[in-house]
C-alpha cells in the first residue's frame, strides 16, 4: 500500500496520507489479488465490503437466464464498486469480474458508516465522500438508461458517442470499450453494431480508428 497514492482514492478525498493510514487501519483494510477472468463478487452473493481497484480493470456485468451478458460498467484504477449492495446489506444482482490481473482493496462498510473513538474526526468526510460516489453512479446509470431507451442500434451508438464527446469536451476521443464490450454495454448484437458503425463512417457522421472516435458535424 505504501507505493500507492492513496489520496487519489475517491473515498479518501480531502484526507492526507497520515489520516488515510489511520482510517485504513480502523476499517480493517485488506488487499486481494485476482487473475484475469476471476470473479470478485458473484451474483447472489451478500456484499459486506466496498472494493477499490488498486490496479487493473474490472467489469460489472449482469447475465440473464440464458447466459447473455450485459455490461453495467467498466472500472479502472482507484474506482470504487460494491458500495450500493454493501450499504443496503443485500445480495448483489451483478457480477464483478477481473478483466486483467488486478489488485483490490476491500473495506468493511459497517466500519465506514460507524464512527469510532480512534478516527471519528475523519468519518464525516468519509461518509460525505461515499454519498458523492453513490450520487455520481446514480447519474451514470441515468445516462445509460437514456442510451438504452433509444429504439435502434444506430440511435444507441449515436447517443453513446454524443454523451462521450460532451462529457470530455472533445470532438475526438477514445472510448473505454472494445467492440464486444461496447455491444454488451449497449445491449445490441455485435455484428449488427459493426455494420451500423460502418454505415455511419461511410455517411461521414463519424470516423474511427480502433477505439478512437471522431464526431463530424
Amino acid at each position: 500500500m505504501e507505493n500507492k497514492n492513496l489520496t487519489k482514492i475517491a473515498l479518501m478525498q480531502g484526507l492526507n496520507e497520515q489520516e488515510i493510514s489511520l482510517i485504513l487501519n480502523c476499517l480493517q483494510a485488506k488487499i486481494k489479488k485476482y487473475e484475469k477472468g476471476e470473479t470478485i463478487f458473484q451474483e447472489g452473493e451478500k456484499i459486506e465490503e466496498i472494493g477499490i481497484i488498486f490496479s487493473g480493470t474490472v467489469t460489472v456485468q449482469r447475465n440473464d437466464y440464458w447466459g447473455n451478458r450485459s455490461i453495467v460498467a467498466l472500472l479502472g484504477e482507484m474506482d470504487v464498486f460494491g458500495e450500493t449492495f454493501a450499504c443496503l446489506n443485500q445480495a448483489s444482482d451483478v457480477q464483478v469480474i477481473a478483466e486483467e490481473a488486478s489488485e483490490i482493496l476491500f473495506l468493511q462498510v459497517n466500519r465506514v458508516l460507524t464512527t469510532c473513538s480512534s478516527s471519528c474526526q475523519f468519518h464525516n468526510r468519509l461518509i460525505r465522500n461515499l454519498l458523492e460516489i453513490c450520487a455520481r453512479k446514480n447519474y451514470q446509470m441515468n445516462v445509460k438508461v437514456d442510451i438504452l431507451s433509444q429504439k435502434t442500434t444506430r440511435e444507441k451508438l449515436l447517443t453513446f458517442l454524443s454523451r462521450q464527446a460532451i462529457r470530455l469536451g472533445k470532438q475526438q476521443f477514445e472510448i473505454p470499450f472494445n467492440r464486444q464490450q461496447l455491444a454488451d454495454y449497449l445491449s445490441v448484437d455485435r455484428s449488427a453494431m459493426t455494420v451500423e458503425l460502418g454505415k455511419l463512417k461511410r455517411e461521414g457522421i463519424i470516423d474511427f480508428q480502433k477505439n478512437v472516435f471522431t464526431l463530424n458535424r
